[in-house]
């Protein structure tokens, strides 16, 4: 065995599966090693784009609304902050499993987190700024300040 792990040029190997049904463990070992251990933490970052959420903005006559795609995520994942102005969104995913089988352990571990940052126009009322997650959607309500708001048009009279 000249290599510890042998990875084509598109990065995984399809032929090769885990198997335990080898005659001899020379050629059991040589799989196991040449099973390549990367490639499903790099597949799921490379090919899923989770690095930095999607935000969609949007305005209303009240507020404004920022929408940010995080799916597979719990509540209690995520940080807001405001901060001078500054609205300031992160979170922080930790995943371990074990699987103990037979002869063998088998232990995976994963992390992921971003953090956004978006700069506040002075129209917003900071103390009511209003946040849930559903459906794999954080929206982050940020209220405009009475001032702020429109007001509806009116006719002057001439005196």
């Amino acid at each position: 065995m000249s290599t510890l792990m042998n990875i084509p040029k598109n990065g995984h190997d399809t032929n090769k599966k885990l198997s335990v049904s080898h005659g001899n463990w020379s050629n059991w070992i040589d799989d196991l090693f040449n099973v390549n251990p990367f490639q499903p933490v790099l597949a799921n970052t490379i090919t899923s784009g989770v690095a930095v959420p999607k935000v969609n903005v949007r305005e209303t006559k009240d507020d404004y609304f920022v929408d940010m795609a995080v799916p597979g995520m719990k509540k209690d994942d995520f940080n807001i902050d405001v901060d001078k102005d500054v609205l300031s969104v992160s979170a922080e995913v930790k995943e371990e499993t074990e699987n103990n089988e037979d002869n063998f352990t088998r232990r995976e571990f994963g992390y992921r987190s971003f953090k956004r940052t978006f700069t506040l126009p002075d129209s917003i009322d900071d103390d009511k700024i209003k946040a849930k997650y559903e459906d794999g959607i954080l929206s982050i309500q940020l209220p405009k300040r009475e001032e702020a708001k429109p007001k509806p048009a009116r006719t002057i009279k001439i005196s």
